[in-house]
């Protein structure tokens, strides 16, 4: 198994849009453990393929929220029946509503929080690890994970959904960030 280092602001991966997943199995499982393994070490509950590299539309998650209970393909369902799990091409479809703002952080602008509004419902399309379709409505932190981690597969980061004050309160630490990453890029690449 794969030992995965978080990318963090500043490595262009992260705005790079992922491509689409087109080999199952063996392979992928592997793969999504490693990227379990990468998300626990850090203490995430989520993380994109871009994250840790890969443009890949690939993505894990491991919510456990209490209040909502997810439903997979038409059957309410305990978290701990289908958690972790591994979210493969996903389409998310947020229904319309009104946006809850809550604090996020991501695992790849460490020690960065923002508040993020997003609605609290989502309905995701996706294939498993064996390529087979799978529909799953949620609601909670795992909507909120779900929106997150396909933003990250579309090239889109967390500080580009805050809110404008939280953008400001935030842009010195991100600029930071920022700075440090292409630095060790550089200095990475000299010794390569």
């Amino acid at each position: 198994m794969a030992d995965f280092t978080i990318r963090t602001y500043g490595d262009p991966v992260l705005r790079t849009p992922g491509e689409t997943v087109r080999e199952f199995g063996p392979a992928l499982r592997s793969l999504g453990d490693a990227m379990l393994a990468a998300m626990r070490k850090a203490k995430g509950i989520g993380l994109a393929a871009p994250q840790v590299g890969l443009g890949l539309q690939l993505f894990v998650a491991d919510v456990h929220d209490e209040d909502y209970l997810p439903i997979l393909d038409g059957k309410v369902v305990a978290a701990d029946q289908i958690m972790p799990m591994l979210f493969a091409n996903a389409v998310i479809t947020v229904p319309a509503g009104e946006a809850e703002i809550y604090t996020e952080g991501c695992l790849s602008f460490p020690g960065i929080t923002g508040d993020v509004p997003r609605v609290e419902q989502a309905i995701v399309r996706f294939r498993d690890v064996e390529g087979a379709p799978h529909t799953l409505e949620c609601a909670g932190l795992l909507a909120r994970c779900v929106q997150h981690e396909h933003d990250h597969c579309q090239g889109v980061l967390f500080i580009d959904r805050m809110t404008r004050a939280h953008q400001l309160l935030t842009a010195t630490k991100v600029k930071k960030l920022q700075r440090e990453t292409k630095t060790a890029l550089k200095e990475a690449r000299k010794q390569a």
